[in-house]
C-alpha cells in the first residue's frame, strides 16, 4: 500500500480526519485554497484568516497517521470507495444541498448513486400494514428504474431496501456510522445484501458508532440524494418528517401515504399532506408526478384463491381498515370469543390479518 502521505487520499482523510473541524470549516478552506495540498502549503496566517487560529492550530499540528492509515486500508478492500467532491462519481444531486459532506465512504456500487432515485421513510415500529407498503411502493418503484433511498433502520427503512433490491433500481442505504459498522445489528443480512446489490454511504470515519445525533444528520443525504421523498408511516415527531422537510427546501417532492385518524402513525402523514404534500395511494401517482413511466403490470392474481369463507368474510368486514381489539369485534359479530379467535387464527395463518401491539388486530 502507498504511504500515506503519497496517495492522493491521504490529504482529503487528513483534512475530514482531524478533530473539532467542521465540514464547514472544512469547505470554506477548499474554497479559499482548491485542492488539501493547497490548504497545507498555504501555512499557518493564511489558514487562521479563514478558520481562526485555534482551528488552524489543530489542523495543521493534528496527526492523524493512524486514521488516515486505516481509511486507506478499508477503500484498498474490493467493493469499497472513498470519494471527495472533487470525483466524477460524487453524486451530483449532493452538491445542490447546502452542506454536502467533503467525503463520503461507500460499499457497493457507486454507479447507483447519480441513477434517479426516490427515497422512501418512516416510522421504526411501523404497523406491518405500513410495512407491506413500503416493500410494495418500492417494488414498483425499482421496478420502473428507480434507485430506492432510505436509511437502514429498522420498520419502513428495512421494507424499502427489501423492495429496492427487487428491482432494476436498487437501492441506497444512508448511514448514520461508520462504513465498517452496522447499526441496527439486526439489519446486518440486509446490509449484506445491499453491499453486494446495491450502495451503503456514510459521512462519518470509520469506527463511529451510532451516536443520536448523527442520524438527523444523514437524513439530509437522504433527501438531497432523491428526486422526492414519500412518507409511509411517521408520527407527528419523527425523523421523517425532518427529512421532508429537508427534502422541501432543497426543492424535492414529497409524497405520503394517508392512513387511518385514528393511527398515530398516520398523523405525521397527515400534516405532511395538509402542509402540501402530494397524497398517494398507488407507485404510479409517484411516477406520474416525476413523469415516468410505470412498469408492465404483473400478472392478475387468481382472486379465487384468496376469497373468504362467509364466516370469515364476516369477521374481515367487522375488522374494517383500522385497527380494532377483539371485543370489540365480538360485539360487531355476535360470535362467542371461543368462534372468533378460531376465525382471526385462519385469516392469520392465511395472511389476512396481523397482530399489532396491545392485542389489537389489522386487515392486510
Amino acid at each position: 500500500m502507498p504511504l500515506p502521505d503519497k496517495h492522493p487520499l491521504a490529504p482529503w482523510l487528513r483534512l475530514t480526519l482531524t478533530p473539532g473541524l467542521g465540514a464547514a470549516a472544512q469547505r470554506q478552506l477548499l474554497a479559499a485554497f482548491g485542492l488539501p495540498e493547497g490548504i497545507y502549503s498555504a501555512g499557518f496566517g493564511p489558514v487562521a484568516a479563514v478558520v481562526g487560529a485555534p482551528l488552524a492550530g489543530k489542523l495543521l499540528d493534528h496527526d492523524a497517521t493512524a486514521a488516515v492509515d486505516l481509511a486507506l486500508e478499508w477503500q484498498a478492500r474490493p467493493g469499497n470507495a472513498i470519494l471527495t467532491l472533487g470525483d466524477a462519481a460524487y453524486p451530483a444531486s449532493l452538491l445542490e444541498i447546502p452542506d454536502p459532506p467533503v467525503l463520503l465512504y461507500v460499499k457497493g456500487d457507486t454507479a447507483l448513486l447519480s441513477r434517479p432515485s426516490i427515497a422512501v421513510v418512516g416510522a421504526r415500529s411501523a404497523t406491518p400494514q405500513g410495512e407491506a407498503n413500503a416493500e410494495a411502493f418500492s417494488t414498483a418503484l425499482s421496478a420502473a428504474g428507480l434507485t430506492i433511498v432510505s436509511g437502514l433502520a429498522l420498520g419502513i427503512d428495512a421494507a424499502a431496501h427489501r423492495g429496492g433490491l427487487s428491482g432494476s433500481g436498487s437501492t441506497v442505504a444512508v448511514i448514520g456510522t461508520g462504513a465498517d459498522r452496522i447499526y441496527p445489528a439486526r439489519n446486518a443480512e440486509l446490509a449484506r445484501r445491499i453491499a453486494e446489490s446495491g450502495v451503503i454511504i456514510s459521512e462519518f470515519p470509520l469506527g463511529i458508532g451510532p451516536l443520536a445525533h448523527n442520524f438527523p444528520r444523514r437524513n439530509r443525504l437522504i433527501a438531497g440524494l432523491a428526486s422526492g421523498v414519500l412518507v409511509v408511516e411517521a408520527a407527528v415527531k419523527s425523523g421523517s418528517l425532518i427529512t421532508a422537510r429537508l427534502a422541501t427546501d432543497c426543492g424535492r417532492e414529497v409524497f405520503a401515504i394517508p392512513g387511518s385518524i385514528h393511527s398515530p402513525l398516520a398523523r405525521g402523514c397527515h400534516r405532511l399532506i395538509r402542509d402540501g404534500a402530494k397524497l398517494v395511494e398507488s407507485a404510479a401517482d409517484i411516477l406520474e408526478e416525476l413523469r415516468l413511466a410505470p412498469p408492465e403490470a404483473a400478472p392478475a392474481r387468481d382472486l379465487a384463491l384468496f376469497e373468504a369463507s362467509g364466516e370469515e368474510a364476516r369477521v374481515l368486514d367487522a375488522v374494517g381498515h383500522d385497527p380494532v381489539d377483539v371485543d370489540t369485534l365480538v360485539h360487531r359479530t355476535s360470535l362467542t370469543p371461543e368462534a372468533l379467535y378460531a376465525i382471526l387464527l385462519a385469516l392469520e395463518l392465511d395472511g389476512r390479518v396481523s397482530r399489532l401491539p396491545g392485542g389489537r388486530l389489522q386487515r392486510l
